[in-house]
């Protein structure tokens, strides 16, 4: 027999049939009337399917009694509509076959009211769990959506090289990539002779795939990469993992306006869907996680983003009246007190902030006339602060090579990325959007770390 999914079978289609159904047990109460009542889940959907077990089945006393959180079943039986309140429909079990017990002592996600930071110790099995299972369907309904939001806009999808030879941000947080051996380490003089490595040269696990996916769209108009991402950052707050999925689309014949429109555009298109296909799973994270989660996901969704100049932001919060802890003077970058306070307070509602001194953005950004800002963007959302980060990118070989130089890079590694700029260049924009910082605004999650399956962060590299 085919097996049902239990997303399937609540729907109360072909009621008076038999199923199979295939899953974990979430409970198992015993009735004094010789019958159990087993709560099954499949992570189909959030909401479990109710089992009905006569004590007249064979296995009863020696296997269906013994069943507690935890454990793994298969059961026949026939789909009718329930009898009871809290679900339409449920099983009268024919069949009840056992594939593993759980030991209720030892099986930790089974009790109740485990702390988040112990289930992160147990990362393995977590997502078994209400929350977990929440998170994971999310961010498996966010990761469809933003395939089908750039195939259906015409974008190319490109698998971009985890390990590289050149630095796309310029600031050094990189993993080493090497096979030489420690103890015994080739140099030149002083230096190390990295041309006995494995790539005979120095490479790094990448910090971004934009560089190179730049090199799609300035032949293919529109292209777009998602994928891992590395920072040697020793950070251990909730908001930073040193391995993290980025999307970062590319548009060529583009500017900075253009930029801006697709992200907004994309954010709702990514909010509406969640919306529309993970009810459930967004009503329980805005009763458990965050109340106001669906509220604050509606607003953006409904919301006009206000554009302004990083000038006009600075201007804003220093006569705000409001104390920060960081200085709001010209020339420094925004931090997420300064974020929040403009979408929550300011504006109430999601903004992209332009035009940011260049002095802090990256060699690539597109240098303004006024030669102290680059066509560079942030979009701010409540809650969160900066969700995604974008440009126009420097199209002008001259001022490329003079940025790089400025920041004292060698020009040798970027020889294939300066020749965009020789053959037939063209005005492009993009951004990057980090995957784990969306999926913790789009649930309500406080740590970042609760929203990538296997955590990656200094000093832990379990499982």
């Amino acid at each position: 027999m085919k097996r049902t999914y239990i997303v399937e079978a609540l729907k109360g289609n072909g009621i008076d049939r038999e199923i199979l159904v295939k899953g974990w047990v979430r409970t198992r109460r015993d009735s004094k009337g010789g019958f159990s009542f087993i709560e099954l889940n499949d992570g189909s959907c959030f909401n479990n399917l109710q089992i009905i077990v006569d004590a007249e089945l064979d296995n009863y006393q020696n296997e269906v009694i013994k069943l507690f959180p935890g454990s793994s079943i298969a059961v026949t039986g026939i789909l009718v509509k329930s009898q009871g309140g809290g679900q339409s429909v449920e099983v009268k079990a024919n069949k009840v076959k056992v594939y593993g017990f759980c030991n209720p002592d030892e099986y930790t996600v089974g009790k109740q009211r485990v702390s988040f930071e112990r289930l992160r110790e147990i990362a393995h099995i977590r997502v078994r769990t209400n929350t977990f299972g929440a998170v994971t369907r999310v961010r498996n309904k966010l990761a469809k959506a933003t395939h089908d939001f750039f195939q259906e806009r015409g974008f190319y999808y490109i698998n971009t090289p985890i390990i590289t030879a050149s630095d796309c941000e310029g600031a050094g947080e990189m993993f080493r990539v090497t096979t030489l051996d420690h103890s015994a380490i080739p140099k030149i003089e002083d230096n190390v002779d990295y041309s006995q490595d494995f790539f005979g040269k120095e490479s790094f696990l990448t910090v971004s795939g934009q560089l190179s996916v730049e090199c799609f769209a300035c032949g293919l108009s529109n292209a777009y990469t998602f994928g891992p991402t590395f920072r040697a950052e020793n950070s251990n707050t909730s908001r930073h993992l040193s391995e993290f999925w980025m999307i970062e689309p590319e548009m060529a014949f583009a500017d900075l306006s253009d930029d801006a429109d697709l992200a907004e555009e994309y954010l709702k298109y990514l909010i509406t869907t969640v919306l529309e296909e993970c009810l459930e799973d967004m009503e329980f994270f805005n009763k458990r996680i965050d109340k106001t989660i669906l509220q604050t996901l509606t607003h953006v969704n409904e919301s006009e983003f206000v554009r302004l100049s990083y000038t006009e932001a600075i201007d804003i919060l220093s006569k705000s009246g409001q104390k920060f802890e960081y200085e709001t003077n010209w020339g420094n970058d925004l931090q997420t007190e300064h974020e929040r306070f403009l979408t929550e307070k300011e504006f109430k509602k999601p903004i992209i902030v332009t035009d940011y001194p260049r002095d802090i953005k990256a060699f690539y950004m597109k240098q303004n006339d006024d030669d102290k800002t680059v066509a560079a963007m942030d979009v701010l959302v409540p809650k969160i602060g900066e969700i995604i980060g974008g440009s126009q990118r420097e199209d002008d070989l001259h001022k490329l090579d003079s940025r790089i130089k400025e920041q004292g890079m060698d020009l040798a590694p970027y020889w294939w990325y300066r020749d965009l700029r020789k053959f037939g260049s063209v005005p492009h924009a993009g951004f990057g959007l980090g995957f784990e910082r969306l999926v913790q605004f789009v649930t309500g999650m406080d740590n970042i770390r609760d929203v990538i399956p296997f955590p990656r962060t200094p000093k832990s590299a379990e499982f």
